[in-house]
């Protein structure tokens, strides 16, 4: 899998920058993208130091606006042709509809769910013309199927992911291109309200993932022979009890 080409959208926090931390480690070459410029600066900065065996670049882009994000995949393709791997990672937290967010549900909607829409199909339809073996997975979240109530606004998105991912499979199959669900429980990360020592607290008595852990099972997916489709990877803290 050296010098595998990936994209992957919510690259600069959480469990993103650990899939592309890891990622870089096992020699892919990588291009994310993030919103927060400081952020961006600190995940480059962190893997310089790190001598990893791929490569680590940066786009900069609010997937919510649509001219951008149709300009940026065209460049993207200019100077890197058709990314063998795209991980749609990027996503906003949000409770319930019944309560009003500086987060509107028009932005929520195009961060978590259109976004993975419009980018699949596109870098899958290139995949196709070129007929790449690619890769395509979605991250999404064990909220999809448990439904806690005062998150209705999150688990939407999470369940359209859902839905979305195991018919999209459905339609590039037959094109050798393999596309998985990988969907997290509890995750220790910046959508997360607890603070990083009240994280670790809850890491410690198996209540809480770390972001690696995803990372480690989307390199799992991805190292898989390509006879072998992971359709669907349900992980959750041993004690979270759902």
């Amino acid at each position: 899998m050296t010098n595998k080409k990936v994209l992957l959208t919510g690259g600069t926090a959480g469990i993103g920058r650990a899939i592309a931390l890891q990622l870089v480690k096992e020699g892919y070459d990588v291009v994310i993208i993030g919103r927060s410029a400081d952020k961006m600066e600190d995940v480059l900065s962190d893997n310089r130091h790190d001598n990893p065996r791929g490569t680590l670049e940066g786009i900069l882009l609010d997937l919510t606006d649509e001219a951008a994000v149709e300009e940026t995949l065209k460049a993207y393709f200019e100077s890197h042709g058709c990314p063998d791997v795209l991980i749609n990672n990027a996503a906003l937290a949000y409770n319930s509809v019944l309560e009003e967010k500086e987060v509107t549900l028009d932005y929520l909607l195009k961060t978590n769910l259109w976004a993975y829409m419009y980018l699949a199909g596109k870098v899958g339809e290139r995949m196709i013309e070129e007929g790449i073996e690619g890769d395509i997975i979605d991250i999404g979240s064990l909220s999809a199927d448990t439904r806690e109530k005062d998150s209705s606004a999150y688990v939407a998105t999470k369940a359209g992911i859902q839905g979305f991912t195991e018919s999209f499979r459905k339609e590039v199959n037959p094109h050798n291109i393999r596309v998985s669900l990988i969907e997290p429980g509890a995750v220790g990360s910046d959508m997360q309200p607890t603070s990083p020592e009240e994280e670790r607290e809850l890491q410690a008595k198996h209540e809480m993932l770390k972001a690696e852990d995803i990372a480690d099972a989307v390199l799992f997916v991805l190292q898989q022979p390509r006879r072998s489709n992971i359709v669907e990877l349900r992980i959750k803290p041993l004690r979270q009890f759902i």
